[in-house]
């Protein structure tokens, strides 16, 4: 088989490959080497296999692999909403904490597959930020049954073959993994898609803007959830957000924002702080969620690493 064409078999899986070891690691960096790892593997061994209709499966028993090797630390991916209780707005900062502590984003079109748009719309529910910090409870062996059952929709008898085991063993493990996401209740995180979402962000960023706290505080759920990787602390509610911002987060006023792509099922934008005359620098990549027509999720991730990952300016200039 010629090179280019070897490439081009094994890049028609790429996408899909991503989506599963997101799901499994909890973090789009990660993801994206577990992957280009899966790829160098597969090139390296190539002579190795025979046959179209098992490439899918042998990728996917490469890629696992690479992932069991990514996750032998003790350290699970998590929110902040996962770590603690919610502070008050007025409450300190505290310290970073390493990257390795956090669920981080993905872009919808790194994972999501073309297609019907039920089938990508049940794909999306999986890729949320909740959905996967929950996966992340999960012992690796009951994380991947439960992703290639429920989210793939493989038989059992092909995840016995992947993981090596038993049709019984696989069924008991997601069983176990079903258990405990059940026990997560996962229903209140639920987000929504669609045209509003993109009106309810365009209006929120104008009132951020604007700093705009009254109108901006408007559009928040009662619920809803603020939190600022890689600072632990997080707060509920839109009174305390409102409160953050005009104390704690008060420097954010006068900011800039781009709009960016779709992320974990939800609209996203940039946000740029003053840094001069006529000049803005990127400080927070901000993820929103939504739900009956109200912000319910607010995710600022403060690496801007995630600039240049989603697209957006290096900076802004009058």
């Amino acid at each position: 088989m010629a090179t280019e064409t070897i490439e081009l078999e094994l890049d028609t899986y790429r996408r899909e490959l991503t989506g599963y070891c997101y799901r499994m690691l909890g973090s789009g960096f990660e993801a994206e080497d577990a992957v280009q790892e899966t790829m160098v593997r597969a090139w390296r061994n190539i002579d190795r296999f025979e046959g179209r209709s098992a490439l899918r499966s042998w990728l996917y028993r490469i890629a696992h692999n690479v992932c069991l090797d990514m996750l032998q630390g003790p350290q699970r991916r998590a929110r902040p909403m996962d770590l603690s209780p919610s502070s008050a707005a007025d409450a300190a900062l505290g310290q970073h904490l390493p990257e390795n502590t956090w669920i981080t984003p993905i872009a919808d079109t790194s994972v999501l597959p073309d297609g019907d748009p039920a089938d990508v719309a049940a794909a999306r529910d999986t890729i949320r930020l909740a959905f996967v910090a929950a996966l992340q409870h999960l012992p690796p062996k009951q994380r991947a049954v439960l992703i290639l059952c429920e989210v793939l929709r493989w038989q059992a008898t092909e995840v016995a073959e992947l993981l090596e085991t038993t049709v019984a063993s696989v069924n008991s493990a997601l069983q176990r993994a079903r258990a405990t996401l059940e026990a997560l209740d996962l229903e209140e995180s639920r987000i929504e898609a669609g045209p509003e979402q993109h009106e309810l962000l365009q209006r929120y960023v104008d009132a951020f803007e604007r700093y705009d706290i009254e109108s901006l505080v408007a559009l928040i759920h009662d619920d809803a959830t603020f939190c600022m990787p890689p600072f632990a602390l997080w707060i509920r509610g839109a009174e305390q957000v409102g409160a953050f911002m005009l104390g704690t987060g008060i420097g954010c006023r006068g900011s800039r924002t781009v709009v960016g792509p779709m992320v974990n099922g939800a609209p996203s934008y940039g946000s740029y702080k003053p840094a001069g005359p006529g000049r803005w620098a990127p400080w927070s990549f901000t993820v929103l969620e939504t739900a009956g027509g109200k912000i319910t999720g607010i995710h600022n991730f403060l690496d801007v690493a995630n600039f240049e990952r989603f697209g957006l300016p290096p900076h802004i200039e009058a």
